[in-house]
C-alpha cells in the first residue's frame, strides 16, 4: 500500500490538561484544556474538537468525491460533528459521534444517498466503524 501523506503531530505537558499540540509543520500550534462543562478551565480546544475537525473535513471531501463519482453538482456543503467523551458507571471513556450533514443542489433522498456513500469512502468513518456508536444525519438545503 503506498502511503500518500503522514500526519506529524507532538502533544506535550499535560496532554488534555494544559498540553499543547503542535505538527511538525508549525501549522498546527493550539493548547489544549479541559472544556469548563468537564470542571476545567477551558479556553483552549481539546482532543474531542480536533477529533471532529478532522473527521468533518475529511468527510466533506468523502462526501465531494461521491457527488463527483455520480456526477451531481453541490451547491454547497457542511458538515456538523459532534463528538462526544462518554463514560460508564465503571469509570471507562468511550466515544460516540453525530454527523449533521448539509447539502445544497441536491433532494433530500440524494444527500441521503450522498452521506451514506461518503461515510463507506472516508477513513475516519472506516477507523471507527464498529467501535463508537455513529448517527449521520442528512439535512438537503
Amino acid at each position: 500500500m503506498a502511503v500518500s501523506y503522514t500526519g506529524t503531530v507532538t502533544v506535550s505537558g499535560e496532554g488534555r490538561n494544559g498540553g499543547r499540540v503542535r505538527s511538525s509543520d508549525g501549522e498546527l500550534d493550539a493548547s489544549l484544556a479541559i472544556p469548563k462543562e468537564q470542571g476545567g478551565a477551558g479556553g483552549a480546544t481539546n482532543p474531542e474538537q480536533l477529533f471532529a475537525a478532522g473527521w468533518g473535513a475529511c468527510f466533506l471531501g468523502a462526501v465531494r468525491r461521491a457527488a463527483a463519482q455520480r456526477k451531481i453538482a453541490l451547491k454547497s456543503t457542511a458538515v456538523t460533528v459532534n463528538a462526544t467523551l462518554t463514560h460508564g458507571e465503571d469509570g471507562e471513556f468511550n466515544l460516540s459521534a453525530v454527523l449533521n450533514v448539509e447539502l445544497g443542489g441536491v433532494d433530500q433522498s440524494t444527500a441521503g444517498e450522498l452521506a451514506h456513500a461518503a461515510h463507506q469512502l472516508c477513513p475516519y468513518s472506516k477507523a471507527t466503524r464498529n467501535n463508537i456508536p455513529v448517527i449521520i444525519n442528512t439535512t438537503a438545503v
